[in-house]
């Protein structure tokens, strides 16, 4: 029988993740922070042996703007709140001219210490941080857009993109054939629970509730292919990062994490925990610390349990 599976993806966007919404005036330390923490997680990863994936908004790839202008595709997605849009950074200005300029919206050598590092998967969050539930826009437009992603990986890295996460979780099972035509075999689901099925504010509430306390049905799960053949990876738990404000309730997430790692591990399941780099930008070394400390728990089990790590393609 096969051992349980441990399984780490980051959504990877610094200001691409919620452009529309940032302040960005007020954001630059957050992100320069964010940026700073990078390199330390990927030590820690080296340190406890941790294969992640790393699913990256494409515009992150580009070199420079003139670059990322050449690589963005003709089709653009149409989306009725025209905002979310983020061509329109690109093409009002507003974004710098290169990495050095503009370290908020380019990525391009933190990307290359991820891939620098053992058993790191570079996966895509689509190339423009793509929603693929909103109003408006279509197929069409998303074929166009992961053909971009995977043209600039290519370009830049000499890497074909094979794992898959939907910005925001707006996971849309019409678009697998799609992302299956375009090099894709891996894609990250969300949970089968029940307050994973609506976006709502009570749903939400739910979510941050089941952190502390055990709401739903177990988080760990057997992995499946569909229909199609291209792997569907539930997430189980977002970490939801550390914060001074929740010392008490701080333990009781580690708790629940802990209890659910070692569940997956005893009973040879999958555990997929998932966060974005972005959460360490506050308190990043009471976050690394954190993240440490499950590393630590993970090698408990890998020991005792032959508990394994793997990216979203090991899994596949």
């Amino acid at each position: 029988m096969d051992k349980g599976k441990f399984v780490i993806s980051l959504d990877f966007e610094l200001n691409w993740g919620a452009a529309e919404k940032n302040d960005l005036s007020s954001k630059k330390e957050y992100f320069k922070t964010t940026r700073e923490s990078i390199p330390h997680v990927l030590v820690l990863f080296k340190k406890y042996d941790i294969h992640a994936t790393w699913a990256t908004v494409g515009f992150l790839f580009a070199k420079n703007k003139k670059q990322l202008i050449e690589f963005c595709p003709e089709l653009r997605p149409t989306y009725k709140n025209s905002s979310l849009s983020y061509y329109n950074f690109i093409d009002l200005n507003k974004i710098g001219l290169n990495e050095e300029d503009d370290p908020y919206h380019y990525a391009n050598s933190l990307i290359s210490e991820i891939i620098k590092t053992p058993n790191q998967e570079l996966a895509t969050h689509t190339f423009s941080h793509y929603y693929c539930n909103e109003e408006g826009q279509n197929i069409k437009q998303f074929e166009a857009d992961l053909k971009a992603a995977q043209s600039l990986s290519k370009e830049n890295f000499n890497i074909e993109l094979k794992s898959l996460v939907f910005p925001r979780n707006q996971f849309n099972s019409e678009y697998i054939e799609i992302a299956i035509e375009n090099g894709i075999k891996v894609v990250r689901s969300n949970p089968d629970v029940w307050f994973w099925k609506k976006t709502s504010r009570a749903m939400a509430f739910a979510r941050a509730l089941d952190t502390l306390f055990s709401i739903s049905k177990k988080l760990s799960f057997d992995g499946f292919h569909n229909k199609n053949k291209v792997f569907l990876l539930p997430a189980s738990r977002f970490l939801r990062a550390y914060s001074k404000k929740e010392k008490i309730l701080q333990e009781l997430k580690f708790k629940r994490i802990k209890r659910e790692m070692t569940y997956a591990a005893k009973n040879n399941k999958v555990y997929h925990l998932w966060w974005h780099p972005h959460n360490f930008g506050y308190e990043m070394e009471d976050n690394l610390i954190y993240l440490e400390n499950i590393l630590k728990h993970f090698k408990t089990l890998n020991e005792k349990f032959d508990f394994s790590s793997k990216s979203m393609i090991e899994m596949f």
